[in-house]
């Protein structure tokens, strides 16, 4: 009796033992997730806790500060994960208990500035950075990049995203994936989808048409994910069409994974959903940061059985394939002390190529550094380096346009400088009362526009020419105001009104920057400025950057991602939009209740009507209102002039190859962009007037000098989607490719047969 009982024990011992060494790796998941409880399925699902509710699941991780942790499970051999927001740079805390080191993080320009270079290349290149530097800091995911398209220019968050076109959206965001996965760091895509107002963001439902939703804003996360393969997908916390996006099988399963070929994990936006269960059953595989109701409320799911063992599984399994592909996993040795000064030359570079040269009469610009300059505007004096929220770093410095325009050898006029320099220490103080400490602040205050008109009267006489620079900052929370942030202010009508006036008298130039990180009107005043520089939020190196441009060490190449129109009621979303309501609560954001109720109750709060469609930006312009553009989309100027030569349409494998030879006929170096339209022939399917296709970048011409650029267009990208058929069709006929510099351009054309 005694060797059968021995024998049960050895057997019993043996496979507890096997167990003990279990260790997660690439071989093993299904058994891995076998082995783990119930509770513990639940935990790696619904995250380590936001760091605010629940510090202690964070003492474990690298990068304090950082959004979100997926909860380790030391037993199996589980690392943690940690993600960490990112769309302008690494976010995490600069300080930490006990520790008298400061860990700073480079500030890298804005979504919209990043898109403005039309150089995937480049992008691509920042990305690499942002990549090596999250890795040094032991973050596993960069919550980046944002693609949610510029349906109207007042969305607060505008500035984290990159285009109103998907073509051009879904090709930067793919290159910024590529960049920073290099470093085996992942990516979260995001807002899956049509995420496009701030305002009710909870629970506003997005009413869109399926054919608008498929070529509009679903296209460019399918570049992205067809091109890149992010580790992760955030869905958004918006309905549509009456479905929550967080919810949905059809949009995170049938579209994303099994159409598109989506291989990593979804999460929630921080918050986002009211089902758990119904999220883990659609394919929203992490829920982020994490409550204690959420892991109870998934837990019960699982034991009354409205949540399957399977789904539950699915979901575990694609968490610990990501695990696998982390550096922590990997055992890799985080230094915490990235390079930073040559990440801020990286940040500096791509700043560089980012900015917009809007406007140039008579060479205003580049201004000779030996040219006295009168700097004006309170913003020239406190450059704005990104947004708030979510979007913003923890950077070490940010180099207004004052210093940039002295470390590039220029001479200010010095009675303006002491003005500001008094005038800005006073309004500092008055700011720094109001603002305090809070980096999440939306409507942060910001010191008042002012006019001195005596020494703006002799700066006139002694400066060669004007500087003025206008600000805007905003954040992730809340929309803009039209009346206080899209137009400008009177102080700063008053201003420019005055500058321009007292410098044009005496036959001087006078140039207006612009730092924002969305478009404002300027129509109204464009013809009082010379030149108009559009420089973004541009990281921490902007003043260095916007004052290579004005120097012309650099030639601006950057173009514009969005449309400018004459007038905000020209936008096509204009009636379909929150503008301005008085009572709005601070936070408007979350003014909802968020129980799974579709409240189609008050427009533009509890739903927004997507009427326009598929005319979004451009489509909308060229096809019903050129006349209402001030700037088109794609445009940009240069110091020198390009030529574009013939353009070859070749046929080739699925698709053609377009050629065009573009020549430097000016008189300095510098880049262009050539950007590619097709227009479809007037039948089948409506079509906007023409669409971008394609684009690339030419590398630096010196004068004189030619170079072949050669872009693919693919059969598939011609395709619209038709709702009766519930697929794409390509009409038959003639189409036209339009080798251009903006969408109104007709640079070179060809017809093409299909």
């Amino acid at each position: 009796m005694l060797k059968p009982l021995l024998f049960t024990i050895l057997l019993a011992t043996s496979a507890t033992q096997v167990k003990e060494n279990l260790r997660l790796n690439e071989d093993n998941i299904p058994e891995i997730v076998k082995e783990l409880t119930v509770e513990e399925k639940c935990e790696l699902i619904v995250g380590g806790r936001a760091e605010m509710f629940k510090p202690k699941a964070y003492k474990k991780v690298k990068a304090p500060g950082a959004a979100g942790v997926i909860n380790e499970i030391p037993r199996l051999g589980v690392p943690a994960v940690v993600l960490a927001d990112g769309p302008a740079g690494v976010r995490i805390r600069p300080h930490r208990p006990g520790d008298d080191r400061t860990f700073y993080c480079t500030g890298f320009p804005i979504g919209s500035l990043i898109s403005s270079t039309w150089n995937t290349e480049t992008v691509e290149e920042a990305g690499r950075t942002m990549g090596s530097e999250a890795k040094e800091y032991g973050v596993d995911v960069l919550l980046t990049p944002g693609i949610n398209i510029h349906r109207n220019p007042l969305c607060g968050r505008n500035f984290e995203y990159y285009s109103e076109d998907p073509l051009l959206s879904g090709k930067i965001a793919a290159a910024m994936i590529n960049g920073i996965q290099s470093n085996g760091v992942g990516t979260s895509l995001k807002h899956y989808a049509a995420n496009n107002q701030e305002t009710n963001r909870l629970v506003n439902n997005s009413i869109v048409s399926e054919r608008a939703l498929r070529e509009i804003y679903l296209k460019g996360f399918e570049i992205a994910v067809k091109e890149s393969q992010p580790w992760t997908i955030m869905s958004s916390y918006n309905y549509i069409n009456g479905e929550h996006a967080s919810q949905s099988y059809r949009l995170l399963t049938e579209i994303l994974r099994d159409e598109w070929g989506f291989e990593g994990v979804v999460v929630s936006d921080w918050g986002a959903g009211y089902d758990e269960a119904a999220q883990v059953r659609s394919g929203n595989d992490l829920l982020q940061p994490g409550y204690d109701y959420n892991y109870h409320n998934l837990l019960k799911a699982v034991q009354d059985g409205s949540l399957s063992m399977a789904d539950l599984d699915r979901a575990v399994a694609r968490i610990l394939r990501l695990s696998l592909k982390t550096n922590r996993y990997k055992g890799y040795k985080y230094s915490e002390a990235p390079d930073l000064a040559a990440n801020a030359q990286a940040s500096r570079k791509i700043a560089e190529e980012g900015i917009i040269l809007l406007k140039n009469r008579k060479e205003a610009l580049p201004v000779a550094t030996d040219d006295r300059i009168a700097l004006f505007g309170v913003t020239s004096y406190d450059f704005i380096a990104g947004g708030t929220g979510s979007g913003d770093v923890h950077r070490p410095y940010v180099v207004d346009l004052k210093q940039g325009l002295a470390n590039a050898g220029f001479t200010l006029d010095a009675d303006v400088d002491v003005f500001y320099k008094e005038y800005m220490a006073d309004e500092k103080m008055r700011c720094d009362r109001i603002n305090g400490d809070n980096g999440w602040q939306i409507d942060r205050e910001r010191a008042i526009e002012v006019t001195p008109v005596e020494l703006i009267e002799k700066a006139a006489d002694d400066s060669d020419c004007a500087i003025i620079t206008f600000g805007r900052v905003f954040g992730e929370g809340k929309d803009r105001n039209y009346h206080y942030n899209y137009l400008l202010s009177e102080d700063e009508q008053r201003l420019l009104e005055t500058v321009s006036k007292a410098f044009h008298k005496r036959g001087k130039k006078v140039s207006v920057i612009l730092n924002i990180g969305g478009l404002v009107e300027m129509h109204s005043w464009r013809n009082l400025a010379d030149a108009i520089l559009l420089c973004w939020l541009p990281g921490q190196e902007g003043g260095n950057a916007v004052a290579s441009v004005l120097s012309g060490k650099v030639n601006p190449s950057g173009h514009l991602p969005s449309t400018i129109s004459k007038n905000y009621r020209d936008e096509p979303s204009a009636g379909n939009f929150p503008i301005l309501y008085a009572d709005k609560p601070f936070n408007y954001s979350f003014y909802r209740q968020l129980d799974g109720r579709v409240r189609n109750l008050i427009k533009n709060i509890d739903y927004t009507l997507y009427e326009e469609g598929i005319y979004v930006g451009y489509r909308y312009f060229n096809t019903f209102r050129k006349r209402a553009i001030a700037y088109p989309f794609g445009h940009g100027l240069s110091y020198t002039d390009f030529k574009f030569g013939k353009m070859q349409v070749e046929e080739a494998e699925n698709g053609w190859n377009v050629k065009v030879r573009v020549t430097n006929t000016g008189k300095v170096a510098g880049k262009d962009v050539v950007q590619i339209y097709v227009k479809a022939p007037r039948k089948g399917l409506d079509k906007p007037e023409r669409e971008l296709k394609g684009f690339a970048k030419t590398p630096v011409l010196a004068p004189g000098e030619s170079c072949e650029v050669e872009i693919f267009i693919s059969k598939e990208s011609l395709a619209s989607y038709d709702e009766s058929a519930g697929s794409w069709v390509t009409a038959k006929g003639r189409y036209t490719f339009i080798a251009a510099r903006n969408s109104l351009d007709n640079s070179r054309r060809k017809r093409v047969r299909i």
